[in-house]
């Protein structure tokens, strides 16, 4: 029997559980109705995805709910498919619904392997598969070269970070699903908001980067507010047509041949922090907006940068 092994990608290997599956649900339908139960352990669970979720704890995915949930449908269907066939050998045939709880699992299975399969290729070519816009893997090397740009032909650019405002309560009060609908809205409110040339990342959790191109600090405040308000007056509705608001606070900074990408991004959180701490729902300029007096005291000291997931 073929296993993924080390030289395929998640992606290649999955195509290999996909085949064995296939193969499997044949061999199971024989053992079950036509051979007394004959086949046993040899049919009850094919050795392809074991393989394969070992070779995928490598991945940053393989730690994600979607495959957490095809670990626990690859289970669920075996270990119905195991029952059914000792059932067989004991001489009695299966119920319907012993039937339906094989059956009605594997194509589950087949589902949602199909949807990790996507994932896998999406993450590969450096897309998040959600948001549809680009991951962390590659931005550095994508801001880097604005910015060497910048400091040979003196066309400036800003860097804009986004933080999806409360975000865990929207998690927490109406499940995750919702919290992915709020994710993918905010990411096509940031691809109409920006030019073509533009560039978006997905930074990771509700956080996004913005790359304008081109563009003073002036010009990027005007299209950063207008995607602020935007964002505002863009509720998501949910299945039943309840609406659910959401904001963002944005911080912003504008490139200086004296400062690393690194040194920018950091910049861009310091603001983006001012803004949750100033309120929410507001864009604050690096150097620029200066927070109130008590908020001075509160914000990191300079040497440190702020974790940039759960603001809130």
């Amino acid at each position: 029997m073929t296993e993924p092994t080390d030289t395929l990608s998640p992606t290649e290997a999955l195509g290999i559980v996909l085949d064995e599956h296939l193969r499997w649900i044949g061999q199971w339908h024989r053992a079950a109705f036509f051979r007394g139960g004959q086949g046993g352990e040899r049919v009850s669970a094919p050795a392809s995805f074991a393989a394969w979720c070992v070779a995928a704890n490598k991945d940053d995915l393989a730690h994600q709910p979607a495959v957490e949930k095809l670990v626990t449908l690859h289970e669920q269907m075996h270990r119905n498919a195991k029952l059914v066939l000792l059932k067989a050998a004991a001489g009695d045939a299966p119920t319907e619904s012993e039937y339906e709880s094989v059956i009605g699992r594997f194509e589950e299975f087949v589902l949602q392997l199909r949807r990790v399969e996507r994932a896998f290729g999406a993450a590969a070519s450096g897309l998040d598969p959600l948001t549809g816009l680009r991951t962390r893997r590659g931005m550095q090397e994508a801001l880097e070269r604005e910015q060497n740009r910048f400091r040979r032909a003196g066309q400036g650019f800003c860097i804009a970070l986004c933080d999806i405002d409360k975000f865990k309560g929207i998690n927490d009060t109406y499940g995750h699903d919702v919290g992915d609908r709020v994710l993918a809205a905010t990411a096509a409110a940031i691809s109409r908001g920006i030019r073509s040339f533009d560039e978006a990342f997905r930074m990771g959790g509700e956080e996004f980067l913005v790359c304008l191109k081109e563009t003073s600090l002036d010009e990027g405040y005007r299209v950063i507010e207008r995607l602020r308000i935007d964002l505002m007056r863009s509720p998501i509705t949910l299945p039943a047509g309840r609406l659910v608001s959401v904001t963002a606070s944005f911080g912003l900074v504008e490139a200086e041949p004296d400062l690393s990408v690194e040194d920018l991004i950091v910049c861009a959180d310091r603001a983006l922090y001012q803004a949750k701490n100033a309120g929410r729902n507001r864009v604050i300029r690096h150097g620029i907006d200066k927070p109130r007096e008590e908020l001075v005291a509160a914000a990191p000291a300079p040497a440190k940068k702020p974790a940039p997931r759960g603001r809130g």
